[in-house]
């Protein structure tokens, strides 16, 4: 498939919601949308378990050793917590797109313009700041397909319906910040395919299905991980896979 159809999608996908979510106001019960989530979340522990199945790489085992994909994963995500905590990116996150907020709703226009403006940040936020939107916009990048992505775009569009459903068409406007953010990851994605060894790739693709695994878990409201503080394990993964195999 031509890389960066995932995000194609995922634009579409917030285009059509917000254009239903116009439409129908707040008829849509919260009850459907709590039903919808939950099977969401449902399929995304489906598929963060079978990029966990990258721990069987033979590429990733060669690198580190049938027994060593795993500890590699493992180290990736204590240290990359540990350095995401530390950091505080999640609550980085959340505070820069409250000030954002807050300064983009200062202008001094009328109801509708300010309207227009909270519901374009507020959508902005949640459908770029996200591990799925770093995770499936890399995927997308490096071939690996836009499983992640199509999942997002389910979600988005169900999240732009309701966010559209008061906040109006200010929620459309996101779909171009999704087109900006999870395009250039895409293109990063696609720069790094050429440079990337196949098992580094595999020790990504399964440090990525855990933090997938702890997006479900969210979404199914049986455990608020901190993915945001997970997401340097991204990096530490490969790296700790490099070492691993020049010192072996």
């Amino acid at each position: 498939m031509l890389r960066g159809a995932g995000t194609v999608l995922n634009m579409t996908t917030v285009l059509v919601g917000s254009g239903l979510g116009v439409l129908l106001g707040h008829r849509l019960p919260e009850r459907t949308r709590t039903t919808v989530t939950d099977a969401l979340g449902l399929v995304t522990l489906v598929i963060g378990a079978l990029n966990v199945a990258g721990l069987s790489d033979p590429d990733f085992r060669g690198a580190v050793g049938d027994s060593g994909t795993l500890l590699v994963v493992l180290g990736a995500l204590l240290v990359g917590g540990i350095a995401g905590s530390l950091l505080e990116l999640e609550a980085r996150l959340e505070g820069t797109g409250a000030w954002l907020q807050r300064r983009l709703s200062r202008e001094d226009a009328g109801p509708e313009r300010a309207r227009f403006v909270e519901g374009y940040v507020s959508a902005s936020l949640v459908f770029v700041i996200g591990p799925l939107a770093v995770l499936g916009s890399l995927s997308d990048g490096l071939g690996r397909g836009i499983d992640q992505l199509a999942l997002k775009s389910t979600l988005d569009g169900f999240a732009a319906l309701a966010f559209a459903a008061s906040l109006g068409w200010g929620v459309a406007a996101a779909a171009l910040s999704v087109g900006v953010v999870q395009g250039l990851l895409t293109l990063l994605g696609f720069l790094l395919g050429g440079l990337l060894p196949a098992s580094l790739v595999a020790a990504v693709t399964a440090t990525g299905g855990v933090l997938l695994l702890g997006v479900g878990l969210r979404l199914l409201d049986l455990k608020q991980v901190a993915v945001g503080d997970l997401l340097p394990a991204l990096l530490v993964a490969p790296a700790l896979t490099a070492l691993v195999d020049v010192l072996s």
